[in-house]
């Protein structure tokens, strides 16, 4: 009862400077007295009245009310569209949400092999916010993509996002001898010029780009958003029975440089490619693998030689398990066959996993169900990015 009369003491002195010819009012709330929570409503009124000291029988409804809305976003209904290699993709983020709603293409081609491309029920779209799912495996399928893509932004959609999985000019990124051709820069170019929507410019969502660099090959014109496929990595690792015995190798320091951030919690193994002649081999510049799992970490993989190099070197210093994880598995001319399962801890023969992202459609139907192998999905990934 004294901190209530301290406090009815400081008000009546504020109420006292407040003119009494004029109907003034001031209210505040007192959350606690002794560090009991109640709800108290405080009015100070000039006249006869000069202090209303009220305490509610409830908390305030419109406070829980404000406090609820802030909480509760609603989700953002998206159109999504997709090109032929990309529609298992497609149906696996539309599951993902009830505000994704898929929308297809007419991807047809006239006689001379040039596209007929069609988008059905385009007034439906007006006023939407639409994206579009690409996959650009090849240059022959780029240019049918393009126009798609450059085509609906200029329907009169609220807002137009470009997934692209897997920037696949990505390893093309720098020129060492004059006379290069950076198809990387190119690329990025040709997206950076992606027309406007009625919402502003055209968002880019991508996964593991090779180099960091090339996130400053995009121009002004375009927000390209970087995602990556490392959680999807953690999260399986956390599942496996020896996760405890979990190390995480590069096989160079690009690698590391590239992922080490996301993955600091785990011990670390670094490799490195020594030429002796001509030939490069592979070595270990610093960690220990004796006794563990290891994990071998890379942003894709094409002939995949580097990575068999290191599980060799990695195997021959004692680690009790190897596999191996990239976000984009390309695998030209069916290379994924090189690599085979370890037949239960006989990491010198083989791996015991080597996880992929669907994010090269091609490279999953070939490899799916096949051990090594396993697919982690991006739906949840692009869903999410989706709602941004």
């Amino acid at each position: 009862m004294a901190a209530i009369s301290a406090q009815l003491a400081s008000f009546k002195s504020f109420s006292s400077l407040l003119n009494d010819k004029k109907c003034s009012r001031f209210r505040c709330q007192i959350k606690s007295f002794e560090n009991q929570h109640s709800n108290w409503s405080v009015e100070f009124l000039s006249g006869k009245e000069s202090v209303h000291l009220i305490r509610n029988s409830s908390p305030s409804i419109s406070m829980a009310a404000s406090v609820a809305g802030s909480a509760v976003k609603p989700a953002k209904k998206v159109c999504l569209f997709y090109c032929s290699e990309t529609e298992v993709l497609a149906k696996r983020i539309a599951a993902e949400s009830d505000a994704i709603e898929l929308r297809s293409i007419n991807w047809r081609t006239f006689e001379d092999g040039f596209p007929n491309l069609f988008i059905p029920n385009a007034h439906g779209i007006r006023g939407q916010n639409v994206a579009f799912l690409a996959s650009f495996s090849s240059p022959a399928v780029i240019f049918e993509q393009l126009s798609v893509i450059y085509a609906l932004p200029k329907l009169f959609v609220s807002s137009f996002t470009l997934v692209l999985p897997f920037f696949p000019t990505g390893t093309s990124e720098r020129m060492e001898d004059e006379g290069d051709v950076a198809t990387a820069f190119t690329l990025a170019r040709i997206l950076s010029h992606i027309p406007t929507s009625r919402g502003g410019p055209t968002s880019l969502v991508t996964f593991d780009i090779h180099a960091l660099q090339e996130r400053f090959y995009f121009g002004d014109t375009i927000l390209p958003c970087f995602e990556s496929g490392i959680p999807l990595l953690k999260n399986r690792l956390q599942k496996l029975p020896d996760s405890d015995k979990i190390s995480i190798a590069f096989p160079d320091d690009g690698a590391w440089k590239r992922f080490h951030k996301q993955l600091q919690h785990f011990p670390t193994i670094v490799c490195n490619k020594v030429r002796i002649g001509d030939q490069r081999i592979v070595r270990i510049k610093e960690g220990d693998a004796t006794g563990r799992h290891v994990v071998i970490v890379d942003d894709l993989v094409q002939s995949g030689g580097t990575l068999i190099e290191c599980q060799k070197v990695l195997a021959a210093n004692g680690a009790t398990k190897i596999s191996a994880y990239v976000t984009h598995g390309i695998f030209p001319k069916s290379s994924w066959q090189r690599f085979e399962h370890d037949n239960g801890g006989q990491p010198e023969k083989g791996l015991t996993y080597f996880w992929i992202t669907d994010s090269c459609p091609h490279t999953v139907k070939e490899v799916k169900c096949k051990r090594p192998f396993e697919i982690l999905s991006l739906s949840g990934s692009i869903a999410a990015a989706l709602q941004v």
